[in-house]
C-alpha cells in the first residue's frame, strides 16, 4: 500500500530540497536556481543545479537527479522507505507504517540483522579455542585485546558451513543469508559460507550498522583480502572504513589510508582520524563524504609503486571536492603500520612528526616529477619545467599558480612570466578537449545514444522530443491534464519509458492529487527519476505554451500511426488506407 497523500504533502512542504541540499553543498544563487559541485561525481566547474521552482535537481556533468528523496536515498545511500524515515525524523514526522508495502525496507533490516549476527559470531570464535589462528595473527600485528574489542575483530573458522548452520538456527532463511553475501550458492544449491579461515573485519556505517565484511586470509591462498560483495545494504565505492570512529576526531582533517590494518594500528596508537577505502581505489563519493566532516586530507598510502600511483589518482578527486590535500610519504617502502610497530615506543612520536612535516599534493607533484629528471643538463630541466606546467595547470587558483611558478623560476633559472605563459598554453588546451568532450556527449545524449533509461529514443527522436515536452507541459499546468488526455490516450506514447511517466502523472491528475517529482517517485527507480529531472531542467528556460503543447500532441499521434506501419511492404492495404485516411483528417 502507498504511504497517504495527507503525509507526502506535509512531508514535501517541510522538507525543501535547497536547504537540505545545503547540508552536503556548497551553493550559490544565480538566477533563479541554486548551483554548486556534485556530490556525486568529481567536477571543477559546478554543474549541480536546484530548480527550486519544482523541488527537482540536476547535474548536467554526470545525469544525476531528482527530487528531495532521491537526493537523500543517493547521498545517504538509502532505498525509498528509508529515505522517508529519514526525511520525516529531521521534520518531525512520523511515517504512518500501517499496510505500506515496504518489501525492500524489509530486506534492508534482514540483511543488516543477519550481519550484526554475524559480526557477533565471528567475535566469539575469534575468543574462543577455535580462534586461535585469528588471534595469533593479530597480536602478532602488534594489536591489543581492547583494540580487538573496539573494532568488533572476528575469526571466520574453516568450516564451510559454520555461519550458515548457525544463522540458519536464529531463523534466517537460506536465500536471506545468501542476499547477505556472507554464504554463497554451492553447486548443489546450498548455502556455503562465504569466508572460512579468515581474520575478520566488519564494516560499520555511520549509523552503526554492520553492513560488510573484509576477510584477511591466513594462508598463501589468493585473494589475500576478500570483501563483501555489493548487497541491497552495501556499495563499496560509498563508505570508508572506521569513519563511523574518525567522524568525533577529524575536526582538523583526516588520514586516508589502505588497508584496514594501517587505519587499526593507527587508532591504536592515538591517531583516531584514520580511514581507509574498501579494498578500491578511491571514488567521488568517498571525498565528498569525507569533505562532510573535515577540510584537509592526509594521503597515508603505502610507500611502493602502486601505493604511490593510487595517491597521485586520488589528489584530483580529493582537490575536486574543495578539500586541501597533502601527501606523506614513509621512507623505506614502509606502510604506516610497519613503520610504527617498527619504531617501538618511539612510533607515535616519529609518526607524529612525519604527519606535521609532510608537504601538499602540489609539492608532492613535482616532487615526484623532479626525481625523474636530471636537473644538471638542459634536457633534464625542459622535462621538469614541462611536466612542472602540466601540474599547475591543473590548479585552479592563480595565485597558487603564480607561488609555485616563481619557486621553480628560483629554482631552474627561468623566468616566471615565461612558466606562466606555459601554463596558461595548456590550461586552454584542456579547456578546450574538455569543451569538445562536454559537447560530443552532449550531441550523443540529444538524439538519444546511451540513453539506458529510455533506450527506444535513438530510433523515435522526433516522437520522444515530443513526449518530453509534453511531459514538462504536464508537470508545470496539471489543470489541462484532462484536456490532453482525452486527445491523447496513453497507448499514443511511442516510447515505453514516456508512456508510463505519462500514465503515472496521468493517473494522479485523474484522481485530483498532487503532481511533482516528490509525489511520483515512488514509481520509479531512481535512474528513472534522474531521466524525468533531466526532462525537466531541458525546459526549465524553455517555456512549452498551450499551443506549443497541441502540437506535440499532433507529432506524437503522426509518428505513433507512422511506427504502426513501419514495414509497410507487409502491411495489409486496408492498414494503409486507414493510416493515410488519419493522417488527413489530423491535418484538417
Amino acid at each position: 500500500m502507498p504511504l497517504p497523500e495527507s503525509f507526502l504533502q506535509e512531508l514535501k512542504a517541510r522538507c525543501e530540497l535547497s536547504e537540505i541540499a545545503s547540508s552536503y553543498v556548497n551553493l550559490k544563487r544565480v538566477g533563479r536556481n541554486l548551483v554548486g559541485l556534485c556530490p556525486f561525481h568529481s567536477e571543477k566547474s559546478p554543474s549541480f543545479n536546484i530548480f527550486p521552482e519544482n523541488g527537482s535537481f540536476y547535474c548536467f556533468g554526470c545525469g544525476a537527479g531528482g527530487d528531495v528523496i532521491t537526493f537523500i536515498r543517493k547521498i545517504e545511500n538509502l532505498d525509498y522507505m528509508e529515505s522517508i524515515r529519514f526525511l520525516a525524523q529531521r521534520a518531525g514526522l512520523q511515517v504512518p507504517e500501517s499496510g505500506v508495502d515496504d518489501g525492500m525496507s524489509r530486506l534492508r533490516a534482514r540483511i543488516l540483522e543477519i550481519n550484526r549476527e554475524t559480526a557477533r559470531y565471528y567475535h566469539a570464535i575469534l575468543r574462543s579455542e577455535q580462534g586461535a589462528p585469528g588471534i595469533k595473527y593479530l597480536t602478532g600485528r602488534g594489536l591489543t585485546l581492547q583494540t580487538i574489542r573496539h573494532f568488533g575483530l572476528g575469526y571466520a573458522p574453516e568450516s564451510r558451513f559454520s555461519l550458515v548452520d548457525y544463522l540458519a538456527k536464529k531463523g534466517y532463511t537460506q536465500n536471506e543469508i545468501i542476499l547477505s553475501n556472507v554464504a554463497v550458492k554451492g553447486r548443489n544449491g546450498k548455502a556455503i559460507d562465504r569466508f572460512y579461515h579468515r581474520v575478520m573485519y566488519p564494516i560499520i556505517d555511520l549509523r552503526g550498522n554492520v553492513i560488510a565484511f573484509g576477510g584477511r586470509v591466513l594462508t598463501d591462498e589468493k585473494p589475500k583480502y576478500l570483501n563483501t560483495a555489493e548487497t541491497p545494504v552495501f556499495n563499496k565505492g560509498s563508505y570508508l572504513f572506521a569513519l563511523n570512529f574518525a567522524k568525533s576526531s577529524c575536526a582538523e582533517q583526516l588520514i586516508l589510508c589502505e588497508g584496514y590494518m594501517d587505519v587499526i594500528s593507527m587508532h591504536q596508537a592515538g591517531f583516531t582520524n584514520a580511514v581507509a577505502t574498501l579494498g578500491t581505489a578511491l571514488t567521488p563519493a568517498q571525498a565528498h563524504l569525507m569533505a562532510r566532516y573535515t577540510k584537509e586530507v592526509v594521503i597515508c598510502y603505502d610507500s611502493d609503486a602502486a601505493g604511490q600511483k593510487a595517491a597521485s589518482r586520488a589528489i584530483p578527486i580529493l582537490r575536486d571536492t574543495g578539500l586541501l590535500v597533502k601527501v606523506l610519504t614513509i621512507a623505506g617502502g614502509k606502510d604506516p603500520d610497519e613503520y610504527i610497530r617498527s619504531n617501538g615506543s618511539n612510533g607515535r612520536a616519529k609518526f607524529k612528526n612525519m604527519l606535521d612535516a609532510c608537504g601538499n599534493d602540489v609539492e608532492y607533484r613535482l616532487q615526484k616529477v623532479r626525481q625523474s629528471c636530471n636537473l644538471q643538463n638542459a634536457e633534464g630541466r625542459v622535462a621538469y619545467l614541462t611536466g612542472a606546467a602540466e601540474i599547475l595547470a591543473t590548479l585552479e587558483n592563480r595565485i597558487e599558480q603564480e607561488v609555485y611558478a616563481g619557486k621553480l623560476s628560483e629554482e631552474v633559472g627561468v623566468e616566471r612570466d615565461t612558466i606562466m605563459r606555459q601554463v596558461d598554453k595548456l590550461r586552454s588546451r584542456m579547456k578546450k578537449n574538455r569543451e569538445a568532450k562536454q559537447f560530443k556527449e552532449f550531441q550523443q545524449q540529444t538524439v538519444g545514444y546511451r540513453d539506458s533509461i529510455n533506450p527506444e529514443k535513438s530510433q523515435h527522436l522526433r516522437a520522444a522530443s515530443a513526449e518530453e515536452a509534453l511531459i514538462a507541459y504536464l508537470m508545470n499546468n496539471p489543470e489541462r491534464g484532462m484536456q490532453i488526455y482525452e486527445h491523447l490516450p496513453p497507448e499514443k506514447f511511442v516510447t515505453a519509458f514516456n508512456r508510463r511517466v505519462y500514465q503515472v502523472i496521468m493517473g494522479r491528475i485523474i484522481d485530483g492529487k498532487a503532481v511533482s517529482l516528490t509525489d511520483i517517485s515512488e514509481n520509479f527507480s531512481m535512474e528513472e527519476i534522474a531521466a524525468i529531472a533531466k526532462i525537466f531542467a531541458k525546459f526549465h528556460t524553455v517555456a512549452v505554451t498551450d499551443r506549443d503543447a497541441q502540437e506535440y500532441i499532433q507529432v506524437i499521434l503522426q509518428e505513433n500511426a507512422k511506427r504502426n506501419i513501419e514495414n509497410v511492404a507487409s502491411a495489409p492495404a486496408q492498414d494503409i488506407q486507414s493510416y493515410l485516411r488519419e493522417l488527413k483528417q489530423q491535418k484538417k
